[in-house]
C-alpha cells in the first residue's frame, strides 16, 4: 500500500506492527570524499574546495558520536574515484523481518557519477548474511536507497521521498517487497532533494521537519501521523541540515551544530544533543544522516 494524501491513511502509528530498531552503522571512509562535480546545489562553488584533513577529523568525531550513543559502528573503506561514496545512506534499503530474516534492497542511483558506488555496498551486504535484492530492470528510473526511504522508527511503516532521486513507482515495488505501508512525500525544493534533508524521525510520536519542502498535502499527511513536529527553517533547514541528523536510539540526537532553535526544542522535550561539525560534508550536501547506514 503506497499512501499518497489523508484520506488513504486509515491507520495510527501505534497500530502497526512493531519493528527492531537497528543498533549497528555502516561508515564509509572518507580518503577519497572530495567535490568533483554538481548535483544538488549545495555543491556549486565549492568544486576543489574540500580541506581533506578536516573531512577526516570530522568524520571520526561522527563515528565517535555514534559509538557513545551504543552504536557499533563497521568502517568500510572508501574508493578511488567515487568521492560521494561515503555518503552511504543513500545505495540501499535494508530490512529485518519478524524472524529475524535481514534482506536489502539495492539503489539505482540516480546520477551517473553514483552509479559505481552501488555494487561496493552491496558486497559489504553480502558478506555480512543479508540477502540481496534489486529492481527488475526497467521497472523504475531511480531509486537512492534511505535517503528517500525511511523507516519509521520502531514500526513497520516507510516513509517515501520522490520527485527528485528516486521515483514515485518505486515504492509499490518496496511497499510489495518488504510487506509494509509506505507514505510517499513529493519533494518541492531542489535544496531538499533527498526526504532525509527534510525530515528526521526521532522517535515513535517526534520528528524534525522543514515544511517548505513538501506540498501542503504532504505536510497534512505527517501532521496527521506524526504529533509532535519540530519545525527546522531558514538557514538551521537549508544550510546547516537540521533535518539530517541522526537519534539511533530515541534519546540521543547527533546533529550538525549551529541548529539553535531545532536544538533547544529538542532539549525541552527531552533528547541529548549531541553537536558536531560535518562542515566538509556540507559542501556535498550532506551530513549526519547522509554519512551512515543503520543496519541490523
Amino acid at each position: 500500500m503506497v499512501i499518497t494524501n489523508t484520506p488513504d491513511v486509515g491507520f495510527r502509528i501505534a497500530d502497526l506492527p512493531s519493528m527492531p530498531v537497528p543498533g549497528e552503522a555502516l561508515m564509509v571512509t572518507p580518503e577519497h570524499f572530495t567535490v568533483e562535480y554538481v548535483i544538488n546545489p549545495h555543491m556549486e562553488g565549492n568544486i576543489g574546495t574540500v580541506d581533506a584533513a578536516k573531512a577526516w577529523a570530522e568524520w571520526e568525531q561522527v563515528k565517535a558520536a555514534f559509538e557513545a550513543a551504543g552504536v557499533r559502528v563497521h568502517a568500510l573503506r572508501g574508493v578511488d574515484g567515487l568521492p560521494d561514496m561515503v555518503f552511504c545512506a543513500n545505495q540501499s534499503l535494508p530490512c529485518i523481518d519478524a524472524d529475524g530474516h535481514r534482506s536489502v534492497l539495492m539503489s539505482l542511483m540516480h546520477a551517473d557519477p553514483r552509479k559505481d558506488e552501488v555494487p561496493h555496498i552491496e558486497q559489504w551486504y553480502r558478506r555480512n548474511g543479508y540477502e540481496v535484492w534489486h529492481f527488475p530492470p526497467g521497472a523504475v528510473r531511480d531509486f537512492e536507497g534511505m535517503g528517500d526511504a525511511l523507516w519509521h522508527p520502531g514500526r513497520r511503516l516507510i516513509w517515501g521521498g520522490y520527485g527528485f532521486r528516486s521515483s514515485l513507482a518505486a515504492y509499490d515495488i518496496v511497499s510489495d517487497l518488504f510487506d509494509v505501508p509506505v507514505v510517499a512525500l513529493e519533494l518541492l525544493h531542489p535544496d531538499f532533494y533527498h526526504l532525509d534533508t527534510c525530515l528526521c524521525l526521532l522517535n515513535e510520536t517526534t520528528a524534525i521537519v522543514a515544511p517548505e519542502a513538501f506540498t501542503a498535502e504532504g505536510m497534512a499527511v505527517i501532521e496527521a501521523l506524526i504529533p509532535n513536529l519540530i519545525r527546522a527553517e531558514g538557514e538551521e533547514a537549508g544550510r546547516w541540515f537540521a533535518c539530517n541528523a541522526t537519534c539511533p536510539n530515541g534519546r540521543d540526537v547527533i546533529i550538525q551544530a549551529g541548529c539553535e532553535r531545532v536544538n533547544a526544542a529538542l532539549r525541552e522535550k527531552g533528547f541529548i544533543v549531541h553537536e558536531v561539525s560535518t562542515a566538509e560534508f556540507l559542501k556535498s550536501g550532506g551530513s549526519v544522516f547522509c554519512m551512515k547506514m543503520m543496519v541490523w
